[in-house]
């Protein structure tokens, strides 16, 4: 006497394996459909701040440090540069070695913790002396796009203040006052790659062009 499979198991077993199979050969999907977060500007061409602090959920590639207390009290940046980048934005770099239109990067001002206990502006916590994040202290906007910002090396530069609160919008810089210093020294596509090395890691683009 034979015994038959019941045909509820069998559909349920054809549906797992050719679940699994599929699974096993499909790209990463969330690389393939991560959408571009794109710039907003007001009428007048401002841009507009990132609402609810979500640059705090983008690409996190680095937080230089120049403090005051090394810059003989006068850096021009006395805090934390916490720099974001864009993940769609990211997504494409690290796959083509090129920051396509549309790229924002969010550097956040963070002054280091208060009081400084010695001279160089340091304290010293459980962990060992050294330099602690502080309060937020405003951010500094860049954004591609080669149309816009044609004569400023193809990128926008925004002060969204540099105290707290930001600002709700910021006009875009003259071209003497942040893209010169970047056109001048910065590594790879005015950007400084050579003090982020999620960036700098990313290999050239072929031919090795560096934009």
């Amino acid at each position: 006497m034979s015994r038959r499979t019941p045909a509820v198991a069998i559909a349920f077993v054809v549906c797992t394996v050719s679940a699994a199979a599929i699974f096993a050969q499909s790209p990463d999907q969330s690389a393939l459909t991560r959408s571009q977060y794109s710039p907003q500007y007001t009428e007048s061409g401002e841009l507009k701040l990132p609402a609810n602090s979500i640059w705090r959920d983008w690409v996190w590639v680095g937080s230089p440090l120049t403090p005051n207390a090394l810059n003989g009290g006068q850096a021009g940046f006395p805090e934390y540069h916490n720099v974001y980048i864009e993940p769609g934005s990211y997504e494409i770099y690290r796959k083509t070695g090129i920051f396509p239109d549309g790229t924002i990067f969010f550097k956040e001002l963070q002054l280091t913790k208060k009081p400084e206990e010695n001279p160089d502006g340091s304290r010293t916590e459980p962990s060992g002396r050294g330099y602690f994040p502080g309060e937020f202290n405003g951010a500094d906007v860049t954004v591609k796009d080669s149309k816009r910002f044609a004569d400023t090396g193809g990128w926008g530069y925004f002060n969204f203040n540099h105290h707290e609160p930001k600002a709700p919008t910021a006009k875009v810089k003259a071209k003497s006052e942040c893209a010169f210093c970047h056109i001048g020294a910065a590594k790879r596509d005015d950007v400084w790659t050579q003090f982020y090395r999620l960036l700098d890691e990313v290999p050239l683009p072929q031919g090795g062009k560096k934009g």
